[in-house]
């Protein structure tokens, strides 16, 4: 629940002072008879009720937004639809290249552009996910960890068009990945999405790490395979007589070793920006379930709100005072009133 709270408290002591103008009228007296004798109206009733309740809010006001009044910073529950999801990006040197093979020029755009802008778009469509972020090339990189913020998310994904490094160590990247799903990520949809166009030898040690952490915090696997052209797909069964290892056909074999993880693990093979942006769509429906999180929402000052209110009852009672002088001036010049049968 939000929570009114004060910088300076101390200052509160001198609430009671803003009572004074319940006590003391802020409006000149008139010496005159005529018209002290004149009969209230009810615009003068209520004028005459008005202008101490503004003065009681103009000094109340003042003192609340000078204790410095604000609601405290809170954690809201709420519901939506969406994931606690890690993107895990491939940063090796080949996501530079085009899907066909070619250094990036103006007609085509490189396999790292094409992934970072049509994931930028996924992030923006989906406002409820927690997101995080991991890199992997010779060595993986935690970036952002799970976070509602998708700005700083997004900033983590433009670093895609950056040169990246030669090796894909795709093993160690997805352990970083799988371990980055906390105790309260339990109630919710757990995904990490794979976005490499390679793969390389996952060690037996590193395979035993995966099936652990996995085991223990199942998660969703998508693998969203940038295929280049004329690359072996990872749905293509080699002809006989083809070698068919680890060290030859490192795309199929991790394709293999992911359906034995015993969790829902589907592969997309997209060899164009169009099969890019149909295959997130996709995942993008099967990621929409219903998600209980929690929103920080920070402090907010209400000094101003409180200076406003000060300074809307004060020029209300400036407005005032200034249309009392006429009338006494006024009345001033009326002659005396005359008893009658004088």
């Amino acid at each position: 629940m939000p929570a009114l709270a004060f910088d300076h408290p101390v200052l509160l002591l001198a609430l009671p002072f803003a009572l004074l103008p319940l006590v003391v009228s802020v409006l000149r007296r008139s010496p005159h008879p005529n018209i002290a004798a004149a009969v209230p109206d009810r615009p003068s009733r209520l004028l005459s009720i008005a202008l101490p309740i503004l003065g009681l809010l103009a000094l109340a006001c003042l003192i609340l937004a000078l204790a410095g009044l604000h609601r405290t910073d809170q954690v809201v529950f709420r519901e939506g639809r969406g994931a606690h999801l890690m993107i895990l990006i491939d940063r090796s040197s080949s996501m530079e290249s085009t899907f066909a093979n070619r250094r990036p020029d103006g007609a085509e755009e490189s396999k790292a552009n094409a992934a970072r802008r049509l994931l930028t778009d996924f992030i923006e469509r989906r406002a409820h996910d927690r997101v995080g972020v991991a890199m992997f090339s010779t060595a993986p990189l935690q970036a952002v960890p799970l976070t509602d913020r998708h700005e700083i998310v997004k900033s983590a994904i433009a670093t895609m068009d950056f040169p990246g490094l030669a090796q894909t160590n795709v093993g160690r990247g997805l352990a970083l990945a799988a371990g980055a799903f906390g105790s309260e990520t339990a109630a919710a949809s757990r995904a990490i999405l794979l976005v490499s166009d390679g793969a390389g030898v996952i060690s037996r040690e590193v395979q035993a790490q995966l099936r652990d952490t996995i085991g223990r915090r199942p998660v969703n696997l998508y693998w969203l395979f940038l295929r280049t052209d004329g690359a072996k797909g990872i749905f293509d069964v080699p002809a006989s007589g083809e070698h068919d290892t680890p060290q030859t056909r490192p795309e199929r074999h991790l394709h293999l070793f992911l359906q034995t993880l015993g969790v829902p693990y589907r592969a997309f093979e997209a060899d164009s920006p169009d099969a890019v942006r149909e295959a997130i769509a996709e995942i993008d429906r099967l990621e929409a379930r219903p998600l209980a999180y929690e929103e920080e929402v920070p402090r907010l000052d209400l000094e101003r709100y409180a200076y406003l209110g000060a300074a809307i009852a004060l020029a209300l009672l400036v407005l005032a005072k200034s249309f009392e002088t006429p009338f006494v001036e006024r009345a001033r010049t009326l002659p005396p009133l005359r008893r009658s049968g004088a």
